[in-house]
């Protein structure tokens, strides 16, 4: 298998031509994401049946023509723990991927451990080792050595035969369906996140009052801008935990600010008055305008952690059952908000574990859990799984 790294623009446009006549290619990024405002871009790794190359994106300025790719509805790319792939071509190109396959949730598809590492699964699928002596690497640093441009074109250069092997098992056991939906939920759900205002990931936010509330997204507004403008990252124009402060204390001066512990560092200390504008601002918004706080997330009764907590046992059980990873099927989250909806009888969004190929592996039990309508007891001794649950008798 040839293997190059390619820095020419013409060259980069043919490999471009030869992955759409290929149809199927494997992809992946190395970068750093703690200089600028987004994760910056230093390599970029291709493989197809023929070919394992590498993109220098410090020489190949334009790289329309690979997210094109990405984006259209004939060619496959395979990845491997892809979110930051995916929010490269939604960035870039304001489209998603549209035939996107990782090969991380194949495998959690396949047994109970997720997520695993890519030399865990070139491991564990190809009886394989790969070297992981150049995680440390600055990806824009020039020039790459051969020793490095060789350790991330590994990283695509067994993608391939993976996932031809994690089709053939997932196909074979009726699971292939389930994979190819949970490709394309991540990629819709990396989308909404991007659309999402700056506020919405920050911690603490849903506790606020909605006085504070303004005042928090104004803040966040401000510190994306600024970031934006700046090409920092966000956190390093203002911390989450600072902001949030802010935001309670609402300080009308420079001086009041300063109350807060380590605003009065120089990286801060100079975007003070900038700050105590915003807040000023964020203050003068009259009381029936300021913003509902969103119920989805709010904090849940101690009653709901209990049965969340119950219901967590009935579908781990079921995860034994099928081999498949807990993690991957549903979170503590998703079991909130199968409590929350089916006790308050919320029909304004399905439940993701009632939903697709969740809901058929697991709605019912859970259903039942809910409703009382089971009855569970230990297993004995090699069982299959830890659990046994049975229907309850019906009173005659």
């Amino acid at each position: 298998m040839n293997t190059a790294i390619l820095s020419a623009p013409e060259d980069f446009l043919e490999l471009c031509s030869h992955i759409r006549a290929s149809g199927l290619v494997a992809f992946d990024t190395e970068f750093v994401s703690d200089i600028g405002y987004r994760p910056e871009l230093g390599l970029l790794q291709f493989c197809t049946a023929d070919r394992c190359v590498a993109v220098d994106p410090q020489a190949v300025t334009s790289l329309s023509a690979w997210w094109d790719i990405m984006a259209d509805e004939t060619t496959t790319v395979v990845v491997h723990g892809g979110q930051a792939e995916i929010r490269y071509c939604i960035q870039l190109s304001g489209l998603k991927p549209r035939k996107l396959v990782d090969i991380q949730i194949a495998e959690g598809l396949r047994g109970r451990s997720y997520p695993l590492s890519y030399s865990a699964i070139v491991e564990r699928v190809l009886n394989r080792h790969v070297a992981s002596d150049q995680t440390r690497t600055d990806w824009l640093r020039r020039p790459l050595s051969a020793e490095q441009i060789e350790y991330a074109l590994e990283d695509v250069s067994h993608v391939l035969e993976i996932w031809r092997r994690q089709s053939r098992w997932l196909e074979s056991h009726g699971r292939l369906a389930w994979a190819v939906s949970e490709f394309d939920r991540m990629c819709d759900e990396i989308l909404a996140e991007e659309q999402e205002p700056p506020w919405e990931s920050i911690s603490g936010m849903h506790k606020l009052p909605r006085r504070e509330l303004v005042v928090a997204q104004k803040l966040a507004q401000w510190r994306e801008e600024e970031a934006a403008y700046r090409n920092r990252p966000a956190r390093r124009i203002l911390r989450d935990d600072l902001l949030i402060d802010l935001a309670r204390r609402r300080p009308k001066t420079v001086q009041q600010a300063l109350a807060t512990r380590d605003l009065n560092r120089p990286e801060y200390r100079k975007r003070l008055e900038d700050i105590v504008a915003v807040i000023e601002d964020a203050c003068s918004i009259p009381d029936d305008q300021l913003p509902r706080r969103s119920r989805s997330r709010e904090e849940s009764s101690s009653d709901e952690q209990v049965i969340s907590k119950l219901l967590a046992l009935a579908l781990g059980n079921v995860c034994a059952e099928l081999d498949i990873s807990q993690t991957l099927v549903g979170t503590n989250r998703d079991l909130m908000q199968l409590v929350k909806s089916l006790r308050h009888g919320d029909t304004s969004e399905t439940p993701r574990l009632l939903d697709g190929w969740r809901g058929e592996i697991c709605g019912e039990l859970l259903r039942k859990v809910l409703e009382g309508r089971v009855r569970f007891r230990v297993s004995p001794p090699n069982s299959p799984t830890p659990l046994i649950f049975e229907d309850q008798p019906e009173l005659g």
